[in-house]
């Protein structure tokens, strides 16, 4: 259990003893797992390749198995082709091998019709989470939104689920509404009714936060919002690389995340919204292979989902992406991954409150930190701390994290704060050596 008494935080309004109810018991169990070993490193090259650092910046992006980057290669090698332009074998190979990705994920986030059938139609690829947001704030919502409505989004949203929405509803002359979490990160009941009501007509939320880690209620947001006839957009790109995520049980209309974040390639994102939302929406981009008819005047749409993938998509990342989703689920799987991740958290943050001047962002509890530990140590800039971390082969993020109202809101000096962010593929001789690192940051400093 960690010691409640050694956190706090002065500059950013951490937690301090007694803002969570300490009954918990499931804060007071730590997950059992072997963190000393690892039978996950020698799968990613690149820390075959570097064996000096401790990667802990898997938030901002993740690493790369080599399954997935051989899947990039054999796409390349062996299907090389423009998936729908051809048809001849090999357009039509890669054509199905696109397809078979679609239907995976549509599978994966439990996106399937009454008989189990997946909606692969339902899955459309962009470049990222922010394209795929972007899509839903620009085509969708100009169909949703009128003057003197709302867009409810949390505090704690990176800037891609918010930026849209502030340019939504400045069009729309809709309003845009914060819900704000205690301190520790968590949404209650009360603020929720407070905030989404009748004139809501869209909720977008992250489902975990990119900097305090904490597992966001979206289901709660969900009947909410659907309560009053409105819309649920999810933020997953934080989620689906951790933990299982189903789009029915959510309550989803609309989910967006990123295939680099989830041991894929970078370039490709994925958006899932019901087919009856994505047939009502307007094309975001127009151009090639995005339509069924064009006229000199005129042009008619091709059906979902090509109407939202115009020009030619990135076919080998998508292939890839597959691989590593099942390497990911499959292989890897969900129950190992959060066990792992869990252990890894708890061992982390009982030896960061070991530091007295380190002040750790959010929850005071390990298990409400899902995958990443935001924190700063005191009176060095958070620049200054992932600096000297680099030079002991430390990798972590410093800065604002595409956060700015949320670290505005906790008060964060600089707008800025350290984020330490852990895979199953990381292990305690990582922890380890971030530990020392920060010893290191406070000694230079004094």
């Amino acid at each position: 259990m960690i010691d409640t008494e050694s956190v706090s935080c002065e500059t950013c309004t951490a937690p301090t003893p007694g803002m969570i109810d300490a009954s918990d018991e499931a804060s007071r169990a730590w997950p059992r797992v072997d963190i000393d070993a690892n039978p996950y490193k020698e799968a990613f090259p690149l820390f075959a390749e570097r064996p000096d650092i401790a990667f802990l910046d898997s938030a901002a992006t993740a690493q790369r198995p080599s399954c997935v980057l051989d899947a990039q290669k054999r796409f390349y090698e062996t299907m090389n082709a423009n998936p729908l332009r051809g048809l001849y074998s090999l357009s039509v190979e890669a054509t199905e091998a696109i397809a078979g990705v679609r239907a995976q994920i549509a599978r994966l986030i439990g996106a399937v019709d009454e008989r189990d059938r997946a909606q692969a139609s339902e899955i459309v690829f962009t470049r990222n989470t922010s394209e795929a947001l972007n899509l839903v704030a620009k085509a969708f919502a100009p169909g949703v939104l009128k003057p003197g409505d709302e867009v409810a989004i949390t505090i704690m949203e990176h800037h891609s689920n918010l930026i849209p929405w502030q340019q939504a509803c400045r069009a729309a002359g809709a309003t845009l509404v914060y819900l704000y979490p205690t301190k520790t990160g968590e949404l209650t009941d009360e603020e929720i009714a407070a905030k989404i009501g009748p004139k809501t007509k869209i909720v977008a939320a992250t489902m975990v936060s990119n900097v305090l880690g904490c597992r966001v209620p979206v289901e709660k947001l969900g009947r909410a919002v659907h309560a009053h006839g409105g819309y649920l957009v999810v933020d997953a790109a934080q989620s689906v690389p951790h933990m299982p995520v189903d789009v029915r049980e959510i309550g989803a209309d609309f989910l967006a995340f990123s295939a680099h974040k989830a041991l894929g390639p970078m370039g490709v994102g994925v958006l899932w919204g019901r087919m009856e939302l994505l047939d009502a929406a307007e094309p975001f981009l127009t151009g090639g292979e995005m339509i069924d008819s064009v006229t000199e005047q005129d042009a008619v749409w091709a059906p979902v989902p090509e109407k939202f993938e115009a020009g030619t998509q990135d076919a080998a990342g998508i292939y890839a992406t597959g691989v590593a989703l099942d390497y990911l689920v499959n292989e890897v799987g969900y129950d190992a991954i959060q066990a792992r991740e869990q252990a890894l958290v708890h061992y982390a943050m009982s030896r960061m409150v070991e530091l007295p001047y380190v002040e750790i962002l959010g929850s005071i509890y390990w298990d409400r930190h899902h995958g990443v530990i935001s924190f700063n140590v005191r009176g060095i800039h958070p620049h200054d701390v992932a600096s000297i971390l680099d030079m002991d082969g430390v990798c972590i993020r410093a800065g604002h994290h595409c956060a700015q109202p949320l670290l505005a809101w906790m008060e964060c000096e600089n707008l800025a704060c350290c984020r330490a962010s852990l895979a199953f593929y990381n292990d305690r001789a990582d922890i380890d050596r971030f530990i020392e690192g920060l010893e290191n940051v406070w000694n230079t400093f004094h």
